[in-house]
């Protein structure tokens, strides 16, 4: 009996104490991600000297069917891909090079 506590104890201080140990930091960086996050929103985001559709010289026909005109965000954050990350375009673009850094 005494030699079936001692493999469960064991087992629980080999295995359990490592994945509480993971558990836990997934939480906090969690916890951390959703903060950052709701900070992001509040930061003021630095107006572009030109608006971008000036800047490529889009014509009419096109700044009436794009997205960044009408939200007045930068147009690197209205075109970001889905996970978050920025399009391979956005990063060799002049409009997103010039764009100042946020204070």
């Amino acid at each position: 009996m005494n030699e079936t506590l001692f493999v469960i104890t064991g087992l629980l201080i080999r295995i359990g104490l490592p994945v509480l140990f993971t558990a836990i930091v997934v939480v906090l960086l969690r916890k951390m991600d959703e903060h950052w996050q709701a900070e992001s929103r509040h930061l003021p985001v630095a107006a572009m000297q030109k608006p971008c559709w000036e800047t490529k010289g889009c014509s009419p026909e096109k700044r009436a069917q794009c997205a960044a005109c009408e939200s007045g965000q930068p147009c690197w954050q209205v075109f970001r891909a889905a996970d978050g990350t920025l399009k391979e375009e956005c990063l060799a673009c002049d409009v997103f090079i010039q764009a100042p850094i946020p204070a």
